[in-house]
């Protein structure tokens, strides 16, 4: 789904039949996934945070509510990105950072390097040049030793325009 970008038309029915059913099973840290696949797909595919948002939120509340910790730090990236977007970069910087904490308590190193592009964004966008110097450099070692060769790009480009 985050490849292209380009709207596959059975997924969000297939997404949203997948909420029901674990809905009707009481089955809440799947519930949570599922809502969290329909938000991301609302908010990268469509461009809609207003939709994306409460399905994010509702899928966070889920996710930490059955002790899904991968759920819990992908709904908060996507909330942090949001917050970024919309302009509210205390949020952001929060939303990222409680994300950046669960994904490395978890062992996902490439996922705690992909945050660190935002939070260098949204530490330049402070005026923090420092802190935004110090979060990609700590980005692009953890993208490196983990074979994450996307994202130590993305932190490049990072670099180039701050």
């Amino acid at each position: 789904m985050h490849g292209d970008k380009v709207e596959d038309p059975a997924e969000l029915g297939l997404f949203e039949r997948a909420a029901e059913l674990y809905r009707a099973l009481g089955d809440e840290r799947g519930e949570g996934e599922a809502l969290f696949w329909i938000g991301c797909l609302h908010q990268f595919i469509r461009r809609d945070n207003e939709t994306a948002v409460p399905l994010l939120e509702r899928s966070l509340r889920l996710a930490a509510a059955t002790g899904d910790r991968v759920t819990q730090g992908e709904a908060l990236r996507h909330l942090g990105i949001a917050a970024h977007a919309a302009g509210r970069l205390d949020e952001a910087r929060e939303r990222l950072e409680e994300s950046t904490r669960l994904r490395r308590e978890i062992g996902a190193f490439a996922g705690v390097a992909a945050n660190m592009v935002g939070l260098a964004y949204i530490a330049a966008a402070q005026g923090r040049r420092a802190d935004a110097v110090a979060i990609l450099e700590e980005g692009r070692a953890l993208a490196e030793k983990n074979g994450a060769g996307a994202i130590v790009r993305q932190l490049d480009q990072a670099r180039t325009e701050m």
